[in-house]
This record gives structure tokens, C-alpha cells and sequence, in this order.
């Protein structure tokens, strides 16, 4: 499709990608007319799209002399993408084996600002399937994923915990800050946290925390399944998998003394 017969949105989405490209390629502050003439684009579009990746904060501008440049925050998205992938390569294997071993799903989260994205998942063969896929956000309060995440990770995470409704999922769903803040605290103290029916009725999650070379909570690793098979209090076996699982993920990342 040429850009002349792209859809509007397509053409504006294109156009500022050029100007994000010729700007890191020029790699100096530069003014609307120069960029405007670099691009073959008109100067007042130009400064359109200038001012709205200003707002969005990928681009800032000297006061003095009125001058654009690219801030970091394109960095900083791409070192996340990076670290993301890191993250995958070192965890599939893992995964693979923790599933093996405890013959349950095994998924991999990690931490955002309003609760643990779901990263990649091992399903395991069972007559009781996980609906949780890739890409879904698993609240704070009421997954073992959130409450790992709370014990280990930033505090301003509790962010989007305190001051809220919280959402109850299931009867059997903690919605009572107190009750919540005493379960986070065990969960710190023990290293590993579960959440029983308190996504989805029957079922229960065993999460424990993965670690990067900073030793900052970088994602969550869990096993989940049916409480038959994954209990509020999991046997010794099945919380050792797990803890071992996370650890060797923690190493992998660089991690050399697990803080648990």
C-alpha cells in the first residue's frame, strides 16, 4: 500500500516515525526548519508532530534555543524490549523443566505499574485448564504473581493497591487491605506466595520471585493448577520446583546471591 492511498492514521503513524529516525540519526539538537527540509515534509507538519512526541515525552526542547532532541525514553522502551527477550531466552528452558517436574502450567510475568503481565506460558496436560493467556494483567491483590510482586518489588506498586476498589474475582477473593498487607509480608518472609481461588474458583497459583543481576525483582515465575494438585499449603516438592526454577532463572540473568 503507498502512502497515498494509506489510511490517514497510517500516513501521521508513518510520518513520525521519520521523524524519530532522522533525529537519532542526526544525534544533535535540531529546529523545525531544518529537520522540516531534511524530511522533504512541510514545516508546520513538521512542527506538528514535533509537539505531539513532545507531549508524549520522546522528544524536549532547549528553551534557549529552540532546538529538538530525542530524550531517552526511546532507550529506555528499548532496553526493556531487550530485557524482555533476555529474560525469555534464559526462562523458556526453565519452564519446560519445571513443568516437567510438577506436571502443572508454568508461567512467566512480569511486574508492571497496575499489576504482573503475563510473559509466556508451559501449559501442562490436564483435564483442568489455565484461561490465563500471554499478555493478560493479573491484579495485585488477588494473584500469587501480585503479591510476590508486592513483597519484593517497588513500593510505589502498592499504588494501585491502596485507595481502590479492589475487584473481587471469586468469592473467596481478598479484598481487605489489612488482610492483604499481613499476606505480603508472609509472602516476604517466606520467599514464595500462593493465592487460592482468588482468580478463579478451584484454582490456586505457587509464585516465587526472579531476580536480575541487580538483585531487583525483574518477573515472577508460578506453577498453576486445580487445589487438588497445587494447595493453599504446597508439599515440600512442589514449592522446591518452583524455588529452584526461579533461582536458576535469577542466576541466568546474573543474579549471584538469590535474596531469598
Amino acid at each position: 500500500m503507498s502512502d497515498e492511498k494509506a489510511p490517514a492514521g497510517i500516513q501521521s503513524l508513518k510520518s513520525a516515525f521519520r521523524v524519530i529516525e532522522e533525529m537519532a540519526s542526526t544525534a544533535e539538537p535540531v529546529g523545525v526548519t531544518e529537520l522540516a527540509k531534511a524530511l522533504g515534509m512541510p514545516k508546520t507538519r513538521t512542527f506538528r508532530y514535533l509537539r505531539t512526541l513532545k507531549t508524549l515525552g520522546y522528544v524536549s526542547q532547549d528553551a534557549s534555543t529552540e532546538k529538538y532532541r530525542l530524550t531517552l525514553r526511546l532507550f529506555h522502551l528499548g532496553q526493556a524490549v531487550a530485557d524482555s527477550t533476555q529474560l525469555l531466552t534464559e526462562a523458556r528452558a526453565a519452564m519446560v523443566q519445571l513443568r516437567r517436574d510438577t506436571e502443572q502450567t508454568a508461567t512467566l510475568s512480569i511486574i508492571e505499574s497496575e499489576g504482573v503481565r503475563v510473559l509466556d506460558i508451559v501449559r501442562a496436560d490436564s483435564p483442568v485448564q489455565i484461561v490465563t493467556r500471554p499478555g493478560a494483567l493479573l491484579e495485585f491483590h488477588s494473584s500469587a504473581q501480585g503479591r510476590v510482586a508486592l513483597a519484593f518489588g517497588p513500593a510505589n506498586l502498592w499504588d494501585a493497591v491502596r485507595g481502590k476498589d479492589l475487584t473481587r474475582w471469586t468469592p473467596q477473593t481478598n479484598t481487605d487491605l489489612d488482610t492483604l498487607e499481613a499476606e505480603v509480608e508472609t509472602t516476604r518472609r517466606r520467599g514464595w506466595a500462593t493465592a487460592p481461588e482468588q482468580t478463579l474458583v478451584g484454582v490456586n497459583a505457587l509464585a516465587a520471585p526472579i531476580f536480575d543481576a541487580n538483585r531487583a525483582l525483574i518477573a515472577t515465575i508460578t506453577v498453576a493448577g486445580s487445589l487438588q494438585h497445587v494447595p493453599a499449603e504446597p508439599p515440600a516438592d512442589l514449592l522446591a520446583a518452583v524455588l529452584q526454577a526461579a533461582r536458576r532463572i535469577s542466576e541466568n540473568l546474573g543474579c549471584t546471591e538469590y535474596p531469598v
